[in-house]
């Protein structure tokens, strides 16, 4: 089922919303919600298709309480170059045909950058859920995308501080950013009890605060057999001590065994979960260890410790305010935190400003307030 057509004035702003990955929905999700609820503004969701998994794609959608893409672009894998000319191509035609006031985009992958090429070559003006985060890596292929889909975007809608000094620095200027909190808590907190009511644990054979939860998918982690094989010897010995539950893409488990020798390892590894059973895990867990961003987002609004198994972060609050590390690849490095952990004296913080829950309706006001005059 696709997005419903609800009822609006001749007048309505238009907005054409975009994801093209996982984390992209739980980001677009809260920010749906809100134009769901006024008379006046209305979306039209393209999934690019840049991630898709058919076993996640229908529980995902109702997990997060949100319809069916209006459009779904289907351009599936391939290089950097070839996902983002894909979209650029079809978002193009996406914008000719609904002529929309706003693109609204959120978060850092190559469909984020692509849609925003397409819509400012159209003219169409463009919202930037999650600007101005710099991890300083340009080696990652996402903060490529972040640095230039920034620079052209008109609303730059930031999580934390930190982050509106980076677009300063970069030349934009005050009355472009906004900063307005975290939509990714906004999904969070709505879900959290739900989540909690779920038969996760139970069905996996896990306690609250007995296990460690892991994800692990970067090419960086995951491509080099010398880095993979220094983790997996620190993640096997504090599996000894505790649990390391794994959730893994079948394809993802398989190139990670093959770049281990062909040693398996002890670790848990359980089927890819929905957003839900992983949030419910993810809360109980008495460590978790990751190499992605939002995971380090989500574990500080939950003060669960977290390890970035990373060198940098793009996300600097979540070690500076909440309950992150960043440990890297080294296994002595990894070891020492997780021991701290599993002592109880993992890292604690508190919540950073205006990760509360609204972050979505403080972005659609803005726009609505700054597109209703120019209708």
């Amino acid at each position: 089922m696709a997005q419903k057509q609800k009822e609006t004035s001749a007048e309505a702003i238009r907005v054409v919303a975009v994801a093209g990955a996982r984390p992209n929905f739980m980001k677009i999700a809260p920010l749906l919600r809100e134009i769901e609820s006024r008379s006046n503004v209305e979306a039209y969701l393209v999934h690019t298709g840049q991630h898709y998994d058919q076993a996640m794609s229908e529980n995902f959608f109702s997990d997060l309480r949100i319809a069916q893409p209006n459009l779904n672009l289907e351009v599936g894998s391939g290089t950097h170059a070839e996902q983002t000319a894909a979209v650029l191509v079809k978002m193009e035609q996406v914008l000719l045909a609904q002529k929309p006031h706003a693109l609204l985009v959120v978060g850092d992958v190559n469909s984020t950058l692509a849609a925003s090429l397409a819509a400012v070559k159209l003219g169409v003006p463009i919202a930037h859920v999650e600007a101005g985060l710099r991890s300083g890596d340009r080696e990652m292929p996402e903060e490529i995308n972040r640095i230039l889909t920034d620079s052209i975007s008109t609303w730059l809608f930031t999580t934390e501080e930190e982050a509106t000094g980076n677009l300063l620095n970069e030349g934009h200027t005050l009355d472009q950013i906004h900063h307005v909190g975290n939509v990714m808590i906004d999904t969070l907190l709505s879900n959290l009890e739900e989540a909690k009511r779920r038969d996760t644990l139970k069905r996996l054979n896990l306690a609250p605060n007995e296990y460690g939860l892991l994800t692990l998918h970067r090419p960086s982690n995951v491509d080099d057999p010398r880095v993979l094989q220094g983790l997996f010897e620190a993640l096997e010995k504090i599996h000894k001590q505790i649990p390391i539950i794994f959730p893994v893409h079948p394809r993802t488990r398989a190139a990670i065994e093959e770049k281990l020798g062909g040693v398996k390892t002890s670790l848990r590894l359980t089927e890819p979960l929905g957003y839900l059973d992983f949030l419910h895990l993810m809360s109980e867990a008495k460590l978790v260890l990751t190499d992605s961003g939002g995971i380090q987002e989500e574990t500080t609004a939950l003060g669960v410790t977290c390890l970035t198994l990373r060198e940098n972060t793009e996300r600097p609050i979540t070690v500076l305010e909440g309950t992150n590390t960043i440990v890297g690849s080294r296994p002595e490095a990894i070891l020492a935190e997780a021991q701290k952990a599993l002592r109880g004296d993992g890292k604690f913080g508190r919540t950073p400003d205006l990760w509360d829950g609204h972050s979505a309706k403080r972005i659609i006001d803005i726009l609505e307030k700054d597109l209703g005059g120019s209708l």
